[in-house]
């Protein structure tokens, strides 16, 4: 073809990436690679390949991890941990300084590497993967360098194990091990079983940085050595992958006290108004759907169209579709590579032709004769209930419907049990940033998508798991307070001795909806003092109230579209009205516990609402300093309904200390009251009845926390669960919990100190938030 040829047809020529240098290095320190433990390479067995998939040729052999190999990578963790977190902070940023560094020096090989064992387009590895995992290890350098003085009451949790996926190989180790190392965390962590050889590139890079033995460990395998990861002596797990793994982890960490985070799957909505820059939407809906072949997380897979331009819309996306090359990932002129694996493929090419709803579109696209590759797909006129628009494909597949409205826009958007991104596509900012809060999404891009950077906080909502990573907030999951906790004494309910006090019926209802109601099972227990005089009867609830209680809750739901002010003057006027019955409340916790600090626990609760009223208008965001030209708005969201277990101990301080920071920040809760004293709840809500607070907003149940506990923990309606009772439920909750994976907050029967300072503050802030980051790009 002649130049003239090719300026007259504009077609693309080739430009190939060579691959001789990763394919010498894998042949020089390979072919077969083994686990890096410890500061050094074990040997290898060739128990499984790494292969090409655009060829389906072996690029090398890995070695699976027995778990006698995880258990020793977590022990070389282990032994380095304590070293490394009083190394210091300025210590630590010199390796995550290096690090960086490094990987700058060997950014083609490690993008070659990347696209070799993954399948992307070169130019997806070079400009966007490699540069954004060196981000993340220099912004994380500073963090290392701040955390003495700007987190000086947190500690390191430990030894961290790290399961990611293979859609971005390089980049999820970056985020897991850039913020666990600048904390003082040490780290084992499991590549996925298709993509093991940008992490052994990273392995030498760590050498050569100078990074301590056994800090950093990577032991490489399949979904059992993932298991036996999750099973070992790790103080943590962060996972990156399925919804349905997540959920396994979930219950397999029930119990055990390790910290978990969990980024998982999506379906995220990509919707577009008709002010929307038309040709702008449809070039950003190509980098949503088929960057990486449609195989991300938070690809925008669900397309949402405004009424009176869907056709014109879908028009321009099917001729901007046939332009879209399919082929060699290795050419920089190609726009989709190759799926990762025959089996994925296998999984696509299923669900695709399984389906047999709306109108399927796939260009005239030449795919190479070898290697897994799918043409790109749209799948128009789906109902909102059909499969394909609830289930993650996880494939170059885009599925849409239309909408009339913008409310109706925000419904469907939110019509799924994931929620981790959304697009959102308007002229109108107004529009625009009137639907984001709107959406259940952990991140929300306005006329763009598929932005990410470190400072900026990066996770989901709903079955798109809990935790945050990048930014100030995703710190918190690499962290602990600094205190020394103590196991937690049970109490036991006081037996009685006499009779009533008087003739009078005294069982206190439960409290639901702004009302007393009686139990749906109709029974209730004596309530005795110390001393053995009988104080009166509880209600005894049953799953049935408590569902009813989580109906009030919901119907509740304009509680969280309220302004922190109006928040913070409904705590003040509890405060007072709680004040104003300071004598009465102090009785009876005297009489329930047996003892005088009645007074001070009342005193303690009054200053714990005047707290949380005083955060309910201060507890706010921040502005990313992400490196685009505009903002990303980080902003703290209500989670929705909490279900509490509340204290045993200090029946009215850690009731309140709990209620107050959650209602504070827009949720509505039911709280489960302290068992041995549940009186001091249930006078408690007569307190509520004279204060402003909205019907539904607090709901009190009274019980034992043994039968309550699981029913609570596997509502699909509750959004989180705070267990902070004397029972022993905490692997209950968290087993229950991975229903629809909610975010759980326990004590592992460990004590609290709810008169310190361990009893308040941004702790529960930031269990009683979410964070959802918005980013607004700005200019012309």
């Amino acid at each position: 073809m002649t130049v003239k040829n090719i300026f007259e047809s504009m077609d693309y020529g080739e430009a190939p990436e060579a691959a001789g240098d990763a394919l010498t290095w894998l042949a020089d320190r390979g072919p077969v690679f083994g686990h890096f433990i410890g500061g050094k390479s074990v040997p290898p067995r060739d128990d499984f390949a790494s292969n090409n998939p655009a060829t389906g040729e072996k690029l090398a052999g890995v070695t699976k991890g027995t778990p006698e190999e995880v258990a020793a990578a977590v022990a070389a963790a282990r032994v380095a941990q304590p070293k490394w977190a009083k190394s210091g902070g300025h210590a630590r940023a010199r390796v995550l300084y290096a690090i960086a560094r490094l990987m700058q020096k060997n950014a083609r090989l490690l993008a070659v590497m990347e696209t070799l064992d993954n399948g992307k387009p070169i130019r997806e590895s070079r400009d966007i993967d490699v540069p954004l995992a060196i981000r993340h290890f220099y912004h994380h350098a500073g963090f290392a360098q701040l955390m003495d003085t700007e987190l000086p009451d947190q500690a390191p949790l430990g030894v961290c194990g790290q399961i990611i996926p293979w859609n971005f190989p390089l980049l999820m180790l970056a985020w897991k091990i850039a913020p666990a190392l600048a904390m003082g965390n040490t780290v084992v962590l499991k590549p996925a079983e298709y993509t093991s050889l940008t992490a052994m590139v990273f392995s030498e890079i760590c050498t050569q940085a100078g990074v301590p033995p056994g800090v950093i460990n990577i032991v490489t395998g399949d979904g059992e050595t993932g298991a036996a990861l999750v099973a070992s002596d790790v103080d943590k797990i962060a996972f990156t992958g399925s919804t349905a793994v997540g959920r396994h982890i979930r219950q397999a960490t029930a119990g055990t006290g390790k910290a978990l985070t969990l980024e998982l799957g999506g379906k995220s909505p990509y919707i577009v108004f008709d002010d929307a820059d038309i040709d702008s939407a449809v070039e950003g809906l190509v980098d949503a759907i088929w960057f990486n072949q449609g195989q991300v997380c938070c690809a925008g897979s669900r397309l949402l169209v405004h009424e009176p331009i869907a056709e014109t819309f879908y028009a321009k996306l099917r001729a901007r579709m046939d332009r879209l090359r399919v082929g060699d990932p290795l050419d920089k002129s190609i726009d989709l590579g190759a799926i990762v694996d025959p089996v994925q493929l296998g999984t696509i090419s299923k669900m695709v032709a399984g389906n047999t709803a709306g109108t399927t579109y796939q260009p005239d696209t030449a795919l190479p004769a070898t290697g897994s590759f799918y043409p790109p797909t749209l799948i128009t006129g789906l109902n909102t209930a059909d499969t394909l628009m609830q289930e993650e494909i996880f494939g170059p597949v885009l599925v849409s419907t239309t909408f009339r409205t913008p409310a109706e826009a925000v419904e469907l958007a939110n019509n799924t049990r994931y929620g981790l991104a959304a697009s959102v596509w308007s002229e109108n900012v107004n529009l625009a940033l009137d639907i984001a809060p709107k959406l259940a999404a952990g991140i929300v891009w306005v006329n763009a998508t598929n932005l990410m950077d470190a400072s900026a906080g990066f996770g989901g909502v709903r079955e798109s798991g809990f935790g945050r990573e990048g930014g100030w907030e995703g710190l918190q999951a690499y962290t602990k307070p600094k205190t020394t906790p103590k196991p937690l004494k049970p109490i036991a309910t006081y037996a009685g001795k006499g009779g009533p006090t008087d003739a009078l019926d005294r069982t206190a209802k439960l409290y639901i909806g702004g009302k007393q109601a009686r139990p749906d099972g109709g029974y209730s227990r004596n309530v005795y003092g110390k001393n053995g005089a009988l104080l009166g009867q509880s209600s005894l609830a049953n799953r049935k109230d408590l569902r009813n209680a989580v109906e009030a809750a919901h119907a509740a739901k304009g509680w969280s579209k309220t302004t922190g002010h109006l928040r913070a003057q409904i705590l003040y006027y509890i405060a007072e009205n709680l004040s104003a019955r300071a004598d009465e409340f102090s009785k009876r916790l005297d009489a329930l516990q047996g003892g005088k600090s009645g007074n001070k626990e009342v005193e303690a609760s009054i200053q714990r609402l005047f707290t949380y009223a005083a955060w309910a208008d201060k507890y706010d965001g921040a502005v990313k300093g992400v490196p685009m030209r505009g903002v990303a708005l980080a902003m703290n969201e209500p989670i929705g309904v909490i279900g509490c277990l509340c204290p045993d101990e200090a029946p009215l301080l850690g009731l309140i200390s709990l209620v107050a920071p959650a209602i504070a920040m827009g949720n509505r809760v039911v709280l489960a009251a302290s068992d041995p004293f549940p009186l001091a709840a249930t006078d408690f809500y007569q307190v509520l009845d004279t204060s402003d607070v909205p019907a539904g907003v607090v709901n009190i149940l009274t019980g034992d926390h043994t039968d309550l506990a699981p029913h609570i923990a596997k509502h699909l309606n509750i959004d989180a669960v705070w267990s902070f009772s004397g029972a022993d439920i905490s692997k209950t909750i968290e087993q229950e919990a991975a229903g629809n994976l909610k975010r759980t907050w326990v004590n592992n029967g460990q004590a609290r100190d709810w008169f310190s300072t361990a009893g308040e503050g941004k702790e529960f802030l930031q269990a009683a938030t979410q964070t959802k980051t918005i980013w607004v790009p700005y200019g012309e």
